[in-house]
């Protein structure tokens, strides 16, 4: 568990651009503490990552589940090349537009959005690369920017 929290935590942060060291401050937690968590290291608490989770613009999920139920397991680390595009300004760009379409945050927006992202990706049953991580991105900004006509109508 604790290596896979790592990895969860450490692609949170990276999706967010951000350093250990900010994300540690605006958790009120010490930098060696976040960094031995994203090792795998440490028994966090409830509150600490309930705090980790804020300062990554998330929430903390905590549940249990029967041992032959795959649907309730924690999601997977996004993937490289997800991670690597939420550091772009281009991300960065159209996560705001989004957010301003639907009236939400930006920053909590860009905590939630490579997990679902990465949900949506294992549709496809492959390992997308950026111009398809774009595609994606595209494809919410259109429905979030441009909602259908008819819908409104409604």
């Amino acid at each position: 568990m604790g290596h896979e929290l790592g990895r969860r935590l450490r692609a949170l942060r990276a999706a967010n651009g951000r350093t250990v060291a900010a994300v540690a401050a605006d958790a009120g937690l010490s930098v060696p503490y976040v960094a031995n968590l994203e090792n795998g290291r440490g028994n966090p608490t409830v509150d600490a990552l309930t705090r980790l989770a804020g300062a990554l613009g998330t929430r903390l999920v905590v549940g249990f589940a029967d041992t032959d139920d795959q649907s309730a397991s924690p999601p997977a680390a996004p993937p490289a090349a997800l991670v690597r595009l939420g550091r772009t300004a281009r991300f960065r760009r159209d996560v705001r537009a989004v957010a301003e379409a639907t009236g939400q945050s930006a920053d909590d927006l860009t905590g939630r959005l490579p997990d679902a992202l990465a949900r949506l990706s294992a549709l496809t049953g492959r390992d997308l690369a950026e111009p398809d991580w774009l595609r994606l991105l595209d494809a919410l900004l259109l429905v979030a920017a441009h909602p259908d006509p008819g819908e409104r109508a409604q």
